[in-house]
């Protein structure tokens, strides 16, 4: 049957206590509980932490189904800081700590700073040039130089093509179709995320998407429409899209998850999501 990875930022969110999680279940039960619904999770705590300790990571396999797929962020300390310059034995420390999930990693993301362009393209190159072949990988660009159609933006997907990896696409537009106002749960998502153009390319086979989402649900499906066509199209040829949900405060983002899911089997048939463990206890009383 065709697939879709479906997953949101974390998995572990208190304010989902009742909806996507159980009422009264225990931190250590909440990925469990989640990978019932979302079989994969973009991993934002390697970005701002580093590799994981091994206890963790074991935590982790034992609690994940074999199904399902991490995402993590290469670190934020061999990305931003060090520019993907000197960073060899760190990136095989990295992946050495993520050794045990090696059957359930989906790509690793590969988030570049606003700032690094076209003129650093060879350091990404020499990256990917070393980058274990069993271990999928996307990238993530942000600066204006990948997003004019110009030499700089071809030259990047050029090299995507060439090693196989994704070029992340992160669709903020539902995200600035307003303006903030005084919504504080809007000025700081506004304020976070970068507002960069959209282009819809896959590079390799499994394409991914961040959407990031709006308060407003006729936003979120207006924008998300033409998504739906193209993940039914890539999946009819093949490919194993991601797609990662975001709302401006995450509270919502199981919800609306759940409903671009169903718009898309809406266009080619895929498995059901499982019940929210957290409404099915509920149920009972």
């Amino acid at each position: 049957m065709a697939k879709l990875h479906l997953g949101l930022a974390m998995w572990a969110n208190g304010d989902w206590r009742g909806s996507l999680l159980a009422p009264h279940g225990g931190n250590e039960a909440m990925l469990a509980e989640y990978a019932t619904v979302f079989d994969t999770v973009e991993g934002n705590t390697t970005f701002y932490s580093g590799a994981p300790r091994a206890e963790t990571v074991a935590a982790w396999a034992r609690q994940a189904p074999g199904h399902f797929r991490f995402c993590f962020k290469l670190p934020a300390e061999l990305t931003h800081r060090r520019r993907l310059v000197g960073i060899e034995a760190e990136l095989e420390a990295f992946i050495e700590a993520l050794e045990p999930l090696h059957d359930r990693l989906g790509p690793l993301m590969i988030q570049l700073p606003r700032d690094f362009g076209g003129q650093e393209l060879p350091r990404l190159a020499a990256l990917l040039q070393a980058w274990p072949d069993h271990l999928p990988a996307a990238v993530e660009v942000r600066h204006p130089d990948f997003f004019h159609k110009g030499e700089a933006e071809r030259a990047l997907n050029r090299l995507l093509i060439s090693h196989g990896v994704e070029r992340v696409m992160l669709d903020v537009r539902p995200l600035f179709a307003t303006p903030a106002g005084d919504d504080p749960r809007l000025l700081k998502a506004q304020g976070e995320k970068p507002r960069v153009p959209l282009h819809v390319l896959s590079t390799a086979t499994a394409p991914l998407v961040r959407f990031i989402g709006h308060f407003d649900e006729a936003i979120n499906r207006e924008r998300f429409a033409p998504w739906a066509e193209r993940l039914a199209l890539w999946i009819k040829q093949g490919k194993t899209p991601f797609l990662f949900v975001h709302t401006p405060d995450n509270r919502e983002a199981p919800a609306l998850a759940r409903t671009l899911y169903t718009e898309v089997a809406r266009r080619v048939p895929l498995p059901e999501l499982g019940a929210f463990p957290g409404e099915q206890q509920v149920s009972l009383f």
